[in-house]
């Protein structure tokens, strides 16, 4: 039996997960209708974007209505005879349908323009611009970018107890995409702080007070980084099950407890993460089998990568409150199992050699897979095989580094590099955390991170801030993006 088909078996001591009824899609639309656009929540947006924005308003009128293709015309054969000088907003239009791309979102613009010799030079026109507008031809300078998928009305009635599409997060993110489409990139993280003021989902708002500097890590925001991952890669199955991501997924959780390049760096944190996703992946009904890569390398040269020394015997042996009377009685062994990376550690159903019946795996989850500097040092070839022979079923890698490493007669830098790239690139981010810092080899002070909450969600460039007189810190978006930012770009939109 498949995956897709196991998601609501039951299970011998966790109940099965319930197959959405109409009360649960009442439930939906009542919550998408309470995070929709109200006339409140209307005036405020225009009164903020006119009085803070009024220069991005108006490059959108150039670069997304008919005045500046008029205004490129015209300014070709005379600079200046043709302006537009301001924008403003009048009319907002985001109904909750345009969550299922039913209906077309738009602003509608009073635009003032400057004509040179004109009667009446200045003039206001009414123009409207599309959300999913792609910018003029004739207007240089404004390169477009791939327009934000709707959420089909399948997805919503697949994952209601899991997330929803949000209006006024819809709305802000097809907004960004003009912000960032006419190099506006520091409005973007001002309009993610609108949107979580005026009723969005707030899933890729960053807890305060996190003190990530402190290490150890407090419990309380080891568990908040574990729920966020494992909430995230719940989701992500449900959708690869339902046919709308890729069953390659990746998870990147780099806080400095998890970064193996920092003396802070904790094994047992990333025990600790991997437990809690299998587990919730468990609860759901779901056979998980955890997967640490085994010794690599020729003859005398062999060993496994420092950052998962002993990683292996220390996963079985922690506890995962699966024995008798516990929590999660009879889990390991039958719900969660272990292996290591290649396609011999792939279960399918079946018998062994000793007439045991076999049950197989739904999802794979690897812990930092990765290659080593030698010969025959690459993680690369089993990981593929073992990626083949699990089909449609999803593999999760955890902190992966799939590059290549300086290898004698060169095995990982020349021969197949093109293959390997592309199969590296093949795994989708479904959850992403990394902190920045001043330099690659300065890890403090800790000035921001860059986060992606879920594999639905977009990417947002944090900035830490200190408040006054020591009364805690804060992370503020900055800047949100559809593709990870680079650090150049993350850089100019600091304050």
């Amino acid at each position: 039996m498949s995956s897709k088909n196991r998601l609501l078996l039951l299970h011998s001591t966790t109940p099965a997960a319930p197959t959405p009824t109409k009360d649960d899609d009442d439930r939906y639309n009542q919550k998408t209708q309470s995070s929709a656009f109200d006339a409140q929540s209307l005036d405020f947006t225009m009164g903020y974007l006119n009085k803070h924005h009024r220069d991005v308003l108006t490059k959108f009128a150039m670069a997304f209505t008919p005045l500046g293709v008029t205004q490129a015309k015209k300014n070709a054969f005379s600079g200046g005879s043709y302006l537009i000088q301001d924008a403003s907003v009048v009319d907002i239009y985001h109904p909750s349908s345009q969550c299922n791309g039913q209906t077309p979102s738009y602003l509608e613009l009073e635009v003032t323009v400057n004509i040179r010799g004109a009667k009446n030079p200045i003039q206001t026109e009414r123009q409207r611009v599309d959300l999913d507008a792609e910018p003029n031809i004739e207007t240089r300078g404004f390169a477009n970018l791939p327009r934000i998928a709707s959420s089909s009305s399948s997805q919503k009635d697949a994952t209601t107890q899991h997330s929803h599409c949000n209006p006024i997060d819809d709305f802000v993110r097809r907004l960004n995409r003009l912000c960032l489409i006419v190099q506006s990139p520091s409005t973007t993280g001002k309009l993610i702080q609108l949107g979580f003021q005026i009723g969005g989902d707030k899933r890729s708002l960053l807890k305060e007070d996190l003190y990530l500097n402190q290490v150890p890590h407090n419990r309380y925001v080891r568990k908040y980084f574990y729920d966020m991952a494992s909430r995230a890669t719940l989701d992500a199955v449900i959708a690869c099950s339902n046919g709308q991501i890729s069953n390659r997924m990746k998870i990147t959780s780099l806080f400095p407890e998890m970064n193996p390049s920092m003396d802070s760096y904790r094994i047992g944190t990333l025990l600790e993460l991997a437990r809690c996703i299998a587990i919730t992946l468990a609860e759901q009904n779901l056979r998980v089998r955890v997967c640490v890569q085994g010794s690599m390398g020729v003859g005398i040269f062999t060993g496994t990568p420092k950052q998962l020394s002993g990683a292996a015997t220390l996963l079985q042996r922690m506890d995962w409150q699966s024995g008798p009377g516990e929590e999660n009685e009879g889990m390991v062994g039958d719900y969660i199992n272990f292996g290591a990376v290649g396609k011999e550690h792939v279960v399918n159903n079946g018998q062994n050699a000793d007439g045991e019946v076999s049950f197989q795996d739904d999802v794979f989850l690897l812990l930092c897979p990765q290659s080593m500097v030698g010969v025959d040092a690459s993680i690369m070839g089993a990981l593929m095989e073992m990626v083949d022979a699990a089909g449609d079923r999803p593999v999760i890698l955890i902190n992966p580094d799939l590059s290549d490493k300086v290898s004698s007669q060169g095995q990982q830098n020349i021969r197949g590099r093109k293959e390997r790239m592309e199969f590296a690139e093949s795994f989708q981010t479904i959850h992403h955390f990394q902190n920045i810092y001043v330099s690659g080899t300065s890890y403090f002070p800790i000035l921001g991170a860059v986060f992606k909450a879920g594999h639905n969600d977009p990417w947002v460039a944090y900035q830490r801030r200190d408040l006054q007189n020591n009364e805690g810190e804060i992370y503020v978006p900055i800047l949100s993006t559809e593709e990870q930012p680079d650090g150049e770009m993350i850089l100019q939109t600091f304050d």
